[in-house]
């Protein structure tokens, strides 16, 4: 299954995503999990957050193509393991 995500992760989209990772999660059944975020301009630390979430539930595959998504792909997996050495 996979999450493509394109623009500004940001304000409204940010309760979009979780809206729709809280209906989807429940249906993948297992299923690998890919977030595509080559097309993705913009995330704030709401959509971060979001992000690292589905990354933590799911060690999904980060899907980049620049250095801004390369840059997001490394802060949500580095963010995740800080939460995950919380624990």
């Amino acid at each position: 299954m996979t999450l493509k995500l394109e623009g500004r992760l940001t304000g409204p989209w940010v309760g979009e995503l979780a809206h729709l990772w809280e209906q989807t999660s429940p249906q993948r059944a297992g299923r690998k999990i890919a977030l595509d975020l080559r097309a993705t301009t913009f995330a704030d630390a709401g959509g971060i957050r979001v992000l690292r979430s589905i990354y933590s539930q799911t060690g999904a595959t980060l899907l980049t193509a620049t250095p801004w998504t390369q840059y997001l792909a490394e802060e949500i997996a580095r963010t995740a393991a800080e939460t995950n050495e919380e624990k």
